[in-house]
């Protein structure tokens, strides 16, 4: 594991989930942490409780990656000594809705549409460049298996999902001759607020989604975007798709009987 101490580390969708757990997995770390989020009381609680764990510095600010000025201007304004991002993971993402394409709420696809496609980009725009200059620097994509298997009913998400897959690879071709490194971390079925969010707060749909089988956890995946921003500098972890045991393929999900 090589240090990290003292980087910048921005993780988007930092509220709660992959992020809240990212945050987590760095803060032992000697980074200095930067989080943002929708939901700014979350935030604050969650630097509030690093910070008194692990003595980590935080700086959080609210941001809705679909608001295109608001990206822009939110990360221009950063304080000097937050604004050189060496560690940017674009966790901010969501799914809506499982039906039909031809039965699909047009509103659901733009918000899975604006956020995990266009807010990636838009973070992605501002962020990168910087490292560009400075030569130094790591862009992680949590992508999700949707991006490698269309399933029923998936359709919008799986087609934003594929989209970040392509997207970081071709960030990767165009970076070649500098040291910024791109990785996609895409897992599978990992028990978070995801699924309330796909069903509109229907929980005991949300429930039925993880209901006798073992999915990850969203600590299993930071473990992973921890491990791909701590390899030496020559060493780029391009893809990973990490599944669970119980979890074969995007609907193949052993369940207990």
């Amino acid at each position: 594991m090589v240090s990290i101490q003292n980087q910048v580390v921005l993780i988007t969708g930092a509220s709660s989930g992959i992020g809240a757990a990212c945050a987590q997995a760095f803060a032992p770390l000697g980074v200095k942490l930067l989080l943002a989020a929708r939901r700014l009381s979350r935030l604050q609680t969650l630097a509030t409780q690093l910070e008194a764990e692990f003595g980590v510095h935080t700086h959080t600010f609210q941001l809705d990656v679909r608001d295109r000025t608001q990206v822009e201007s939110q990360l221009q304004a950063l304080p000097p000594e937050w604004s050189a991002i060496d560690i940017l993971v674009n966790n901010a993402g969501l799914s809506r809705g499982l039906d039909k394409l031809y039965e699909g709420s047009i509103q659901d696809w733009e918000e899975m549409i604006d956020t995990n496609i266009k807010g990636l980009l838009y973070v992605t725009r501002t962020i990168v460049p910087g490292m560009v200059q400075r030569q130094q620097g790591h862009v992680i994509n949590i992508g999700s298996i949707a991006g490698h298997q269309t399933y029923p009913k998936g359709n919008v998400y799986c087609g934003s999902k594929a989209a970040v897959r392509a997207i970081s690879e071709g960030l990767k071709q165009d970076l070649l001759g500098t040291p910024v490194r791109v990785s996609a971390v895409d897992p599978g079925l990992v028990e978070t607020e995801f699924s309330d969010v796909r069903f509109h707060g229907d929980t005991e749909r949300a429930k039925a989604v993880y209901a006798d089988t073992v999915p990850l956890t969203p600590e299993d995946i930071a473990d992973v975007v921890v491990f791909c921003a701590t390899r030496p500098p020559h060493v780029n972890i391009s893809e990973l798709l990490v599944l669970p045991t119980a979890q074969s393929g995007a609907t193949l999900v052993h369940r207990q009987p």
